[in-house]
């Protein structure tokens, strides 16, 4: 596309009388293999965050969802939020880091998602079995505690480590 402008303007004389601007063109497969790909990561993320929900559950006594959404239990929802977050870190970090073949990639990011839902899982157990109290339990408990929040912190920081190890 060429744009032209006139040499005088309102009295005035434009010292760009004639400039051309390429606008380039659109790949419309490019496009669609770009949208198909973020859709893929997408649907991997998701069912990621979606397994390590299920696997905190089971993880955890009473069901998880009715604590944090009817019962607005506020340590199930400081527990279930600070998993949420490392495991949406350590996904993104999979993602940003995975092969650059699509399928590869693809396969890095599900395999080091579920990988991180099994180490969160451990290092759940482990301050369950090492800290006082029973720690998974705590999501019972309607008042809000600090242990809540320093379970948080745990998870979220063993989450960072996690991404931050990503190879």
């Amino acid at each position: 596309m060429t744009v032209v402008l006139n040499e005088k303007e309102n009295g005035v004389t434009n010292i760009f009388a004639s400039t051309s601007v390429e606008i380039g063109t659109v790949d419309p497969a490019l496009l669609v293999g770009g949208v198909l790909g973020t859709l893929a990561y997408f649907v991997v993320g998701v069912a990621v965050l979606a397994t390590g929900f299920l696997v905190l559950d089971l993880m955890t006594p009473g069901n998880l969802r009715h604590q944090v959404y009817v019962d607005k239990n506020p340590n199930a929802a400081i527990l279930l939020a600070s998993n949420h977050l490392a495991l949406a870190i350590i996904v993104v970090t999979a993602i940003l880091t995975s092969s650059d073949g699509f399928a590869q990639g693809l396969a890095d990011s599900a395999v080091y998602g579920l990988f991180a839902i099994v180490l969160q899982a451990i290092a759940l157990r482990l301050m369950n079995a090492f800290l006082p109290g029973k720690l998974v339990a705590l999501v019972q408990d309607p008042k809000m505690c600090g242990a809540a929040w320093a379970v948080g912190v745990s998870l979220l920081s063993i989450g960072l480590v996690n991404a931050a190890a990503l190879t």
